[in-house]
């Protein structure tokens, strides 16, 4: 793609300050969009492991019924304290500001984002807000333990401190809201002489579409947070239905973000997939218009169907018709994806790669996921399986089989780009196996658990789902093994593994025609794109 550009002569690698100041003060002071996305990895996969850890211990929980690990209070706390840590702390910024922070100045030919410091400043506020939500676990009564949804009345009237909680994301927004905005300024203003909008590879489109999501509807969950705040302290009685509040109102202003944060979970990924399916399988994408325009579609019409989180709540027939046709509707342009992911892989010359065995685990959980969904967008079928743990297996198809493992995918793709190493690819390939079936004997029973009447975050249940929860707890620990053991080999490749060449799967998009790891300024000038982002004729693998 373009012209090959700039050597490692001359270079300061990326983790050498250029400022020369020591140790972590150069790294929590530079504005290198390589250095801040490495301030993120290691933020967000610390929170990762926590919220892991939370997760398995409330599936111990539920392995024999009647005899528990912990107080029900704390369970209500634990599984509150887990969604915040994976929702605002993990899954929202994750692939935005690990990937799109590293690569994006990559993908398009630019030496950085366009606003260097508010791009450093968004990491502040990323962990000031995770500050202020831990101090809230220990605080004034304990954990929240309203779910993370946070739903009124009762968090007006709990006893644990929901203002902090709620502040702390308010400040998290800001953050998303930041980099939303630098990913799109960067997008129209710095892509390299000769790429127009449909020569930047998908995944810049993925980055590009998510940006729009985090600008335009995060300000909404702002706004919700500061209400319950200021009903909490001062009693203004917008939500309260005792001072003539509506609760219902809440529920629209959380969905009304919360649905399409979904989409910025699962987009960036998207796009990620949209990069490595034609790497290994060694031909151009099939359909790139489609995939691009099926991006921009998912965040416009994603954004307009938060009421089918609502269909018990009292609200017109009309309202849930309409948000049940659209439900159906943003389905579609899922599927182009899907099929156009297939397409791309048909009569390829495929490479069973990491990266590749993620991907295609993307595309399998990821359409359970979105079929499943189906079922909560049909009015009738949601009266039965709105909040069982039909909706929990749904969730997590969607989240932790799509954005988890496209992550994951992410991660065995451009790691040897980010650090210069090479990981274990046989330790990498069982990782990926053993994730796998651990995640479907996980999280399948929770489907059929939740189509018999099992509601989502009891403590405890009848004895008649004692065999299907303890499949499910067995499938929660060899999960958790799958993944540590990725994490590991991961962290082990990244400070001993041997050295990456700088194109070692063969890829044709720009990231590829600088060394591994990038130097200080990226390219030592920009270049000029004179082909699509998936043309292999003059790209080979270098081993």
């Amino acid at each position: 793609m373009g012209e090959t550009v700039g050597t490692a002569e001359g270079y300061v690698p990326f983790y050498a300050d250029k400022t020369k100041r020591p140790g972590i003060l150069g790294w929590i002071t530079s504005t290198d969009h390589k250095r801040i996305a490495m301030l993120y990895l290691v933020s967000v996969i610390a929170f990762f492991i926590g919220a892991v850890i939370l997760g398995l211990l409330m599936r111990l929980n539920m392995l024999i019924p009647g005899h528990k690990i912990m107080t029900a209070q704390d369970y209500n706390a634990m599984f509150t304290v887990h969604g915040i840590i994976q929702i605002f702390l993990v899954v929202i910024p994750a692939v935005p500001t690990i990937f799109g922070n590293f690569f994006l100045p990559l993908l398009i030919g630019s030496k950085d984002m366009s606003f260097p410091r508010l791009n450093l400043f968004s990491w502040y506020l990323y962990i000031a807000g995770a500050i202020i939500a831990f101090i809230a676990v220990f605080s004034n009564g304990g954990a929240v333990d309203t779910g993370w949804t946070f739903y009124v009345p009762f968090s007006l009237k709990t006893s644990v401190n929901v203002p902090l909680a709620t502040f702390a994301v308010f400040i998290l927004g800001m953050s998303s809201i930041l980099t939303g905005i630098n990913i799109v300024t960067t997008v129209h203003q710095l892509r390299a002489p000769g790429m127009g909008f449909f020569r930047m590879p998908l995944s810049v489109w993925g980055f590009y579409a998510t940006a729009w999501v985090q600008i335009l509807a995060t300000p909404i969950i702002g706004i919700t947070m500061i209400l319950v705040i200021m009903e909490r302290l001062f009693g203004i009685g917008v939500f309260d239905p005792g001072k003539g509040g509506d609760p219902l109102l809440y529920q629209h202003l959380f969905w009304i973000y919360s649905h399409p944060a979904v989409y910025i979970m699962i987009l960036p990924t998207m796009g990620v997939i949209s990069d490595i399916f034609p790497v290994f399988s060694r031909k151009n994408i099939f359909g790139y218009k489609m995939i691009a325009f099926s991006s921009l579609a998912i965040a416009s019409v994603g954004s307009l169907v938060w009421g089918h989180h609502m269909f018990v709540s009292g609200q017109s027939d009309l309202a849930g018709i309409i948000f049940s046709l659209l439900t159906f509707l943003v389905a579609v342009p899922s599927a182009i994806k899907v099929f156009n992911w297939l397409a791309t892989m048909y009569k390829g010359s495929i490479q069973i790669e990491p990266p590749f065995l993620f991907a295609l685990s993307f595309i399998f959980l990821f359409t359970i996921g979105g079929l499943t969904g189906l079922f909560l967008g049909a009015l009738s079928a949601n009266v039965q399986l709105h909040d069982t743990y039909f909706v929990v297996a749904h969730f997590h198809y969607i989240i932790f089989g799509g954005m988890g493992f496209g992550w994951f995918a992410a991660f065995h793709y451009w790691l040897p780009k980010m650090t210069g190493r090479m990981y274990d690819k046989k330790t990498a390939v069982v990782a990926w196996l053993v994730s796998f079936v651990g995640f479907n004997l996980f999280y399948f029973p929770l489907f059929v658990m939740g189509w018999e009447g099992m509601p989502r975050r009891y403590y405890d249940y009848p004895t008649r789902f004692n065999d299907l929860q303890t499949l499910a707890t067995v499938g929660s620990v060899v999960l958790v093994i799958g993944i540590f053991l990725m994490i590991w080999n991961l962290a082990r490749g990244s400070l001993k593994g041997e050295k990456a060449p700088a194109n070692p799967w063969g890829g044709a998009t720009l990231e590829w025609t600088l060394p591994s790891p990038p130097t200080s300024e990226d390219f030592e000038e920009i270049p000029t794109v004179t082909t699509g982002p998936y043309d292999f004729s003059h790209r080979e693998k270098t081993e």
